[in-house]
This record gives C-alpha cells, sequence and structure tokens, in this order.
C-alpha cells in the first residue's frame, strides 16, 4: 500500500513529466536497436529517432501545461 499512495500524492505536472520521460526513454530505446540492428542506415534512424523524440515532446506540452494550471487552481483553493 505504501506504493500505490506514494503514486497518489505526486502532482499532475509531476505525473506529466514521467510521462513525458518514459516516452522519450522508449524512443532513445527502439532508436538504439534500429541502429544497432541495422548498421547502415544508421544516420537516417538516428534523424527518425531524434524527430520523434522532439514529437514526443511537443505533444507532452498541452497536457503539461494544463497539469500545471490545474495544480495551481488546486493549491490556490487549499490555502
Amino acid at each position: 500500500m505504501g506504493l500505490i499512495s506514494s503514486f497518489r500524492s505526486l502532482s499532475g505536472t509531476t505525473i506529466e513529466i514521467l510521462h513525458i520521460l518514459a516516452g522519450l526513454v522508449a524512443a532513445v530505446a527502439i532508436t538504439w536497436a534500429a541502429a544497432w540492428s541495422y548498421p547502415l542506415g544508421q544516420d537516417v534512424i538516428w534523424s527518425c529517432g531524434a524527430a520523434a523524440m522532439v514529437a514526443t515532446v511537443l505533444m507532452g506540452v498541452g497536457p503539461l501545461r494544463r497539469a500545471r494550471r490545474l495544480d495551481q487552481t488546486t493549491r490556490r483553493s487549499e490555502a
């Protein structure tokens, strides 16, 4: 129960940042595996992987801003 309650205490902003980080880790792992398995296309694979990582961050900006706004509103109402 301790682990579940510690996750519940995380703010929405923290959770969104963790989601973005998880997406970046997955993109790096997949890109690395693809580049390793096909050395002739490494430069193209890493370029596509970099584009996927940028897209991951850009897609996370909207939910991150919403979560931050909600956290600020919640903090103000609790005070």
